[in-house]
């Protein structure tokens, strides 16, 4: 299992590969410099993923500004935290908020409405 990563981080990451992406796409495109309609098709393609990542950077963003921030208790770091457990962005220990999950095992499950009733549930017998 991938080693879990900060939430905030994780978005920029996907946003700054859907560059690359759109880049690469285009990239491709000019090997069909004889054939404009797939050359065109190739470059809407890739301007679309840059769009995309602009409109996922924006969205990221907004959410960051709106976001909690903490002091990381390991590193001593300011870090930014997006539900109810998430990770430190520089050294990666778990961070919570709920006083009912401190002490407990990481689990990103916590964060949806759906698990945290279940695991309430479960505690509970």
């Amino acid at each position: 299992m991938k080693p879990y990563k900060n939430k905030i981080n994780r978005i920029r990451s996907f946003a700054l590969s859907l560059i690359f992406i759109g880049v690469v796409i285009m990239y491709i495109g000019i090997f069909f410099r004889n054939n404009e309609i797939v050359m065109l098709s190739f470059m809407v393609l890739g301007v679309l993923a840059i769009i995309a990542s602009t409109v996922v950077y924006a969205w990221i963003g907004s959410l960051s500004t709106r976001a909690v921030q903490i002091q990381c208790p390991s590193c001593g770091r300011h870090t930014k935290m997006l539900g109810r457990v998430d990770m430190c962005g520089h050294c990666r220990e778990p961070l919570t908020l709920d006083p009912s999950l401190e002490g407990k095992e990481f689990d990103e499950a916590y964060n949806r409405p759906k698990a945290k009733s279940t695991k309430t549930q479960k505690e509970a017998k």
